[in-house]
């Protein structure tokens, strides 16, 4: 399976906001954040670098591909403030041909694993986001970042 033409037109250079919530009950943390998003490995993967601040600069990257005799979509994430050196690989799938979801899990201890999916959500030819879940032990989702990008 190809990456989808949703997602092809998605490559090129963003800038835009980005929104941190650290618990519903905790104010919402804004800053600057881009985007650079490529094709690599001759066509086969989806690549978005990302950067934020918090405290500091923070550098992300979604790595995306499809298997091609499934269709399952896999990514690994990674996340400098997030993550520090752990990489979160993800499953998931495209919906409707546009948006993709993928989920993968963390250590919380004490408690069990807990959930993180994100969203990439394709919006007209100029904009798109990435939106981020805590998913907590009971399944409920609890936003925790979005990325408002604008092509530049």
């Amino acid at each position: 399976m190809s990456i989808p033409a949703t997602l092809i037109n998605l490559v090129g250079n963003w800038s835009g906001v980005n929104r941190l919530w650290l618990s519903p009950d905790d104010p919402m943390r804004m800053s600057d954040a881009t985007a650079d998003v490529s094709v690599v490995a001759q066509g086969r993967f989806l690549s978005i670098a990302y950067t934020w601040v918090e405290g500091k600069p923070q550098e992300g990257l979604i790595l995306l591909g499809w298997q091609t005799t499934s269709g399952e979509l896999q990514a690994t994430w990674l996340d400098t403030w997030h993550n520090g050196d752990r990489m979160m690989p993800c499953q998931g799938h495209l919906a409707d041909d546009v948006r993709v979801a993928v989920q993968g899990t963390y250590p919380a201890p004490p408690g069990p694993d807990w959930g993180w999916q994100i969203a990439i959500e394709p919006g007209d030819q100029d904009s798109f986001r990435i939106v981020m879940d805590n998913i907590l032990p009971d399944g409920m989702h609890v936003l925790a970042v979005e990325i408002a990008l604008t092509r530049k």
